[in-house]
């Protein structure tokens, strides 16, 4: 099981739908069937994989999901190549996963 000390969700209100974050950080960003890109956990970091994409799990600022210490540095960089500047990074809080696994 993958360590986090970052956390990572997407505004969809700034979201251009370019798809530059799943380009760079694959494992960590899905594009969605309306062309909006969301925030994933994948169960080779994290033992299930998680979608927040407003069905399986909230999306938006309440769709947070950890970021795996491998892929720290590419989801740094797809924050900083995003032209929407979308990509919200936060240090890990472990409240807000105590209250999403309950």
């Amino acid at each position: 099981m993958a360590d986090a000390t970052l956390m990572v969700w997407i505004d969809q209100d700034l979201c251009t739908g370019d798809g530059i974050c799943e380009e760079i950080a694959p494992d960590v960003f899905v594009g969605r069937d309306d062309g909006l890109w969301i925030v994933k956990e994948e169960s080779s970091h994290f033992g299930s994989t998680i979608i927040f994409d407003g069905v399986e799990a909230p999306d938006g600022a309440r769709g947070v999901a950890r970021v795996p210490e491998s892929q720290l540095e590419d989801v740094i960089e797809s924050a900083e190549e995003c032209p929407g500047e979308c990509i919200m990074i936060e240090p890990f809080d472990q409240e807000v996963f105590a209250n999403r696994d309950a």
